[in-house]
């Protein structure tokens, strides 16, 4: 039995959540992964996994020896990282976790570019959601933080990308286009859920000469959902008003598709970033991505989204 094979498939598993979706993301037979886990389990004379028709879970020992099984996975790849670090030739797969949302509207238009300057580098984009800090089971995370950074990785900075109202022109032009956060009250909304803006909805003047907070009122929201792409696509669709970052508005603004809503006010912003887990020796394909990314967003704490659109903040 190929012992470093049998785990890697076995931390696979349970990353992907089922023996399938391990055996499509590593291009097996799922006969194979089930073989795989099986002579890893009798090598190991216990189980790991109790399996049914719906779900995987682990066992008591499976969950000890998962960790163990991550820590060996790591050493095994900052060797290799190790031994490749003396030709630093980029090249390998490169395992990234990023939200949805900025995996379609940035990451994708930019990959032509990052393949043409690494063409034996492959990317590997897993984005299952909402990500808030770095995975030790990818080799890059890319997430979004309103707050401070916490925690035990290496993380920079790529750009800071604001909140914006926008609709598209037709809403506006029937709904007319609001000058002050008191007229948003006759316009339908798209939101976040209701319970994540319990305080209600913060808009401050960009001179900061004025704050105000509006009350969230269920009743007037046209679409709550947690997809901020469905209210992309409903917004471009003339369903409402949205709030939206500016990466994931940039083409939109740029083609008139979207039409931001009163730009001297602003919502929030918040901060793009990659990271990775704390390693003596980093592959040479991770360092040449993560400067691609700086790179590309700027590295800055400024939008570098909306300048492009010719519609950043009053001041």
């Amino acid at each position: 039995m190929d012992q470093l094979r049998a785990i890697k498939v076995f931390v696979r598993v349970i990353d992907e959540g089922s023996f399938a979706a391990a055996a499509r993301a590593l291009d097996l037979a799922p006969a194979v992964v089930t073989r795989l886990i099986a002579e890893l389990e009798d090598h190991l004379g216990t189980r790991l996994l109790n399996r049914t028709t719906r779900r995987l879970a682990l066992t008591e020992i499976g969950d000890a020896y998962l960790e163990r099984a991550r820590r060996i996975l790591a050493d095994v790849d900052e060797a290799a990282a190790l031994a490749a670090s003396a030709t630093q030739e980029v090249r390998g797969l490169l395992r990234v976790l990023c939200p949805p949302a900025i995996a379609v509207h940035q990451l994708a238009k930019h990959l032509p570019k990052f393949h043409r300057e690494y063409p034996l580098v492959t990317l590997e984009i897993t984005s299952p959601g909402p990500v808030d800090t770095v995975d030790d089971s990818y080799d890059l995370t890319i997430w979004l933080a309103r707050e401070a950074l916490d925690g035990d990785f290496i993380a920079r900075r790529l750009a800071r990308s604001e909140f914006i109202m926008c609709a598209a022109p037709d809403y506006l032009d029937q709904r007319g286009r609001p000058q002050h956060p008191q007229e948003l009250k006759q316009h339908d909304a798209l939101l976040p859920p209701t319970q994540t803006l319990m305080r209600g909805l913060t808009l401050q003047h960009g001179d900061g000469s004025e704050e105000i907070t509006l009350p969230i009122v269920p009743s007037r929201a046209a679409l709550s959902t947690t997809h901020m792409d469905t209210n992309y696509a409903a917004a471009l669709h003339g369903l409402g008003i949205a709030g939206l970052p500016s990466f994931m508005v940039e083409d939109a603004l740029l083609e008139q598709a979207l039409e931001r809503v009163m730009p001297q006010w602003r919502l929030f912003s918040t901060t793009l970033w990659a990271g990775m887990p704390t390693r003596k020796y980093v592959p040479a394909r991770t360092r040449a991505f993560l400067d691609f990314l700086v790179e590309i967003f700027g590295g800055e704490d400024k939008d570098p989204w909306l300048v492009a659109a010719g519609c950043a903040t009053c001041p």
